[in-house]
């Protein structure tokens, strides 16, 4: 695949939430508003991109036995320079952000394209590939936030729109109205698309992940079995009966 093609898969073809539903729980929870939505997809391009060029540059000295946890400490440490960086310089996008910020450390785009393509692949096509999936998870987010904060606040980036800021429908900004945006925005896509160059769901398994591998199974070692008594060693015993019985009838 070309650079462009690495760069725009993740846009649309390959959209980590709207395609691949990875990251639904960040993507549901924040998007409350547009500017949330675009706090926490810049938020994750950062870290995503960083984390595709560390284990790129790093694929051929972390041991496979131990490569998840190896991509969960350096995305760790990214995480929180992130967070230490939001809380000295965008204080009010870290408390809006809160608790998820943290849980960009297993949001599954992260891990999915740290096995999937940073862990094969060169750091510059892993800088693309990061790039490409984080603005794709960014435009998901401001289109959940944008349209969630249009019907039920009556704004946008917060600015006022009238009467519908007068008449706000709030169930938007209620769970269920984020699932049902949600359900809108993936009919959208899919239509769009219409199903071609969709990518497979084989194409983004984990069979060669070392942690869902089955252990070996140990040999089973079979009790040894009782042998059954001889015919012959009772015969003496029944002899002895019937002699007894006859001295008995004497």
């Amino acid at each position: 695949m070309n650079k462009l093609g690495i760069l725009t898969r993740g846009f649309f073809r390959e959209n980590p939430v709207l395609m691949l539903l990875l990251g639904c729980c960040p993507f549901l929870a924040v998007t409350t508003s547009a500017i949330n939505g675009l706090g926490m997809g810049g938020c994750t391009t950062v870290v995503l991109i960083l984390s595709n060029v560390i284990i790129s540059l790093l694929r051929k000295v972390i041991p496979d036995n131990v490569r998840i946890p190896c991509y969960i400490v350096v995305i760790a440490t990214l995480v929180t320079i992130v967070q230490m960086l939001l809380q000295a310089f965008l204080p009010d996008l870290n408390k809006a952000l809160g608790l998820y910020i943290p849980l960009i450390v297993v949001n599954c785009i992260i891990m999915g394209r740290a096995e999937g393509f940073a862990n094969k692949n060169t750091v510059g096509d892993s800088f693309l590939d990061g790039l490409g999936m984080g603005i794709g998870f960014t435009i998901a987010c401001f289109l959940m936030g944008a349209v969630r904060e249009l019907f039920g606040a009556g704004t946008i980036l917060g600015f006022s729109l009238g009467a519908m800021t007068a008449h706000p429908m709030v169930v938007f900004m209620l769970p269920a109205g984020g699932f049902f945006v949600f359900g809108i925005l993936n009919a959208v896509v899919n239509q769009a698309l219409k199903g071609k160059d969709v990518p497979r769901a084989t194409e983004f398994g984990c069979e060669g992940c070392l942690m869902i591998q089955p252990a070996e199974e140990e040999p089973k070692v079979e009790a040894p079995k009782a042998e059954a008594p001889k015919a012959e060693a009772s015969a003496p015993a029944a002899q002895d009966k019937e002699e007894g019985k006859e001295s008995e009838d004497k």
